[in-house]
């Protein structure tokens, strides 16, 4: 909440679950500082957290575009981003895929 007592969002550090999906069990991951503001270790961005999920969907993220004002698109935008698949989330990949995911 801008500008009022609450908390914002915060761009810096979050938290989620997966469950099911081929991703491991039990899996805690990352860390924060002492504030739980700032990622400081293992930090997953949300492209590449995107594109490990499409990877446990069959779908290579890098070959998925769409067009949105004339230009082909990605849902992850890797090369602006740099979003990868994240191997050390996933206990078995559900589909196969072109892409090769090594632990």
């Amino acid at each position: 909440t801008q500008n009022s007592d609450g908390r914002d969002h915060n761009r810096h550090a979050f938290s989620l679950w997966l469950a099911g999906g081929g991703f491991k069990k039990g899996l805690t991951y990352g860390e924060t500082d002492e504030f739980g503001y700032k990622a400081t270790a293992n930090r997953v961005s949300v492209p590449s957290l995107q594109a490990t999920i499409f990877h446990q969907l069959g779908i290579d993220h890098k070959k998925l575009t769409y067009l949105h004002e004339g230009r082909e698109q990605t849902p992850t935008d890797a090369t602006v981003t740099g979003g990868e698949v994240v191997p050390d989330l996933i206990d078995n990949p559900v589909y196969s895929s072109s892409a090769e995911v090594t632990a």
